[in-house]
């Protein structure tokens, strides 16, 4: 197997292990079982256990952060409709996820006294905070809403985001993908009604 499919191989392994087991318990066997691969593999790819967990963290805040890159930075659709894709791909399959959420709230919790978990993170929240914010200043500019801070409601809306995303997994049974969208556009409604007339997001 190429040498980048196997590091991904185990990345996966690992997400599912934190999965399954939480970061603290997660072990070299646990990983190694869930590859079907021989811990010298794993040393061979990433050198130790605390390299792969790093590695595992950045390739989930990598592949979500090029995601939300090919929303933002299509010209081909309006500010809103990249706010309406934005909601839609947070609440996806491919990002709620019950591994890789596992993940984010796994490393989150650990990454005031884990420095490179600290700035892993703390990236990811300053380039989201950054998009989000851009794309808000333009849909307050294209509506003339008054009294809004861009800053302020995306800082609101990731909190929002997050809250949902910990509600999809501790309680998958009470909240459903669909039923977490219909909540964030809810929101985004009720602060730009002149996009988003209905509560179903359909209208921009």
């Amino acid at each position: 197997m190429p040498k980048q499919a196997r590091r991904q191989q185990l990345i996966k392994a690992t997400m599912q292990s934190i999965g399954r087991n939480g970061l603290s318990a997660t072990t070299m066997a646990d990983i190694t079982r869930a590859a079907g691969l021989s811990t010298g593999i794993v040393n061979l790819h990433f050198e130790s256990k605390e390299k792969l967990l790093v590695e595992t963290l950045r390739s989930v805040a990598n592949e979500y952060k090029d995601g939300l890159d090919e929303i933002f930075n299509d010209e081909s659709i309006s500010s809103a409709e990249k706010l309406l894709a934005h909601v839609n791909y947070d609440f996806s399959k491919k990002i709620v996820n019950r591994n890789k959420l596992s993940v984010w709230f796994a490393f989150w919790g650990e990454a005031r006294s884990r420095p490179v978990y600290s700035r892993i993170c703390a990236k990811h929240d300053k380039d989201m905070a950054s998009s989000l914010t851009r794309l808000f200043t333009e849909l307050i500019k294209e509506g003339a809403y008054h009294h809004v801070s861009p800053r302020n409601i995306a800082t609101a809306y990731t909190a929002l985001a997050d809250g949902l995303w910990l509600d999809l997994l501790i309680t998958p049974r009470e909240t459903s993908p669909e039923q977490a969208r219909n909540i964030a556009m809810d929101f985004l409604s009720a602060l730009f009604s002149k996009h988003f007339p209905g509560n179903n997001g359909n209208s921009i």
